[in-house]
């Protein structure tokens, strides 16, 4: 039995599905012996082998021993092409879902283009070329609204393999889709001119981004920021009303910190290196600027520095507190940290990979030690119980 066009079909379907020639041939190969089996059952079906030459020849070869006999029958093709049929197109799609899951699995922590599909009830269908999945309200910008057709770029959380294909966990809200939307407008940080060293955000608010030169003659602020501030547009449309605050990093903590709380201007830092606590001196007429709308300027300046920030009116030394300390979260003990992952201003419960960045592991690891303690978490957005991140502790 012959297959017609044989090597064309396997060049055209892989080219055009991307799936390999071998994982076809495969398929093929496994489907022809599940025809021949049942075909040949007083034969002896283990003893079957199905041969297919390049030119597309098939053959059914009967073993015993050492000898080979050929017991392809005329009407096979027939047979095989009937019973055939949808064990091809099942390895094909499998073949499908597995390539598009190495493809996807490779990018996780990159960013992506997707297609708004259409708006469901609990997010967006989201196209993102080979594979669909969804934008989840939790993953949205708050507020955002998106067209059917719109092209948006999307941050990769995490590829995770289920029983109806890949699915991909996308976000627009996650802190690492500032830092890859800087990367894709600032080329200066692929080669390493320039450095983000650390970065806060509160998505469909506010962002503050602190940056480093590691050349003199560059400056870190107006680089990203672009001639007559084509960069940092770009990466403003892309985010709709989310403000981005870019500043310039310092080794400095009193100088960083002074560059975080802007543009607010400060008098003076006192720091205390002991606890990573520093009281900042503002005149009294910047006070509702340092501190924020429902202070979050003062929030986010802690988060993007990893020091305790304390605002004091400059007008009184005695020292009035006009903001409580926020709590820092980047650069305190393992401990500590865990205790502050779970102070939300927003009242949201913690998620895995928010907790799992704290800790610097995968959210995959964190799950499984999750696991270990007893607690059922099944994806990167799931929330994690109060009570688990106490014994993480």
């Amino acid at each position: 039995m012959k297959i017609e066009r044989f090597h064309e079909m396997l060049e055209e379907i892989q080219r055009e599905r991307g799936i390999h020639k071998e994982a076809l041939l495969e398929a093929i190969r496994v489907s022809l012996l599940s025809a021949a089996k049942k075909r040949f059952k007083e034969e002896g079906e283990e003893n079957l082998e199905v041969r297919i030459s390049e030119d597309g020849d098939v053959r059914i070869i009967h073993k015993e021993g050492e000898k080979e006999k050929d017991v392809t029958p005329k009407d096979f093709g027939r047979l095989a092409a009937q019973t055939a049929k949808q064990v091809i197109i099942q390895r094909i799609r499998e073949a499908e879902k597995d390539e598009a899951f190495e493809e996807y699995n490779h990018r996780q922590g990159e960013l992506i283009t997707g297609v708004i599909q259409r708006r469901e009830y609990g997010g967006y269908l989201i196209n993102l070329g080979r594979i669909e999945t969804m934008l989840s309200v939790a993953e949205q910008i708050p507020g955002e609204v998106l067209r059917e057709r719109e092209r948006v770029k999307l941050y990769l959380v995490e590829t995770r393999k289920t029983s109806k294909g890949p699915f991909v966990v996308i976000s627009r809200a996650h802190p690492e889709l500032i830092r890859k939307l800087f990367e894709l407008e600032v080329p200066e940080l692929k080669e390493g001119i320039l450095e983000i060293k650390s970065l806060a955000r509160e998505p469909g608010k506010r962002t503050k981004v602190a940056v480093l030169s590691n050349d003199p003659k560059v400056g870190a602020v107006g680089t990203c920021v672009g001639h007559m501030g084509t960069r940092i547009q770009n990466i403003v449309r892309e985010l709709g009303p989310e403000r981005v605050d870019i500043i310039e990093w310092s080794a400095d903590a009193a100088k960083f910190i002074t560059n975080a709380l802007s543009p607010a201007k400060v008098t003076r830092v006192e720091v205390n290196k002991n606890d990573m606590s520093a009281k900042v001196y503002v005149p009294e007429k910047e006070l509702s600027l340092a501190i924020g709308k429902e202070g979050q300027n003062v929030r986010l300046a802690v988060k993007v520095t990893g020091w305790n920030i304390d605002i004091l009116s400059d007008t009184e030394p005695t020292g009035k507190k006009q903001a409580p300390p926020a709590k820092a979260s980047s650069s305190t003990p393992s401990s500590l940290k865990l205790r502050r992952a779970t102070e939300d201003k927003t009242g949201d419960k913690v998620k895995v990979h928010q907790l799992a960045k704290e800790l610097k592991l995968t959210s995959k690891k964190l799950i499984e030690k999750l696991k270990e303690l007893g607690y059922e978490v099944k994806a990167a957005t799931s929330p994690v119980p109060e009570e688990a991140i106490k014994k993480l502790k």
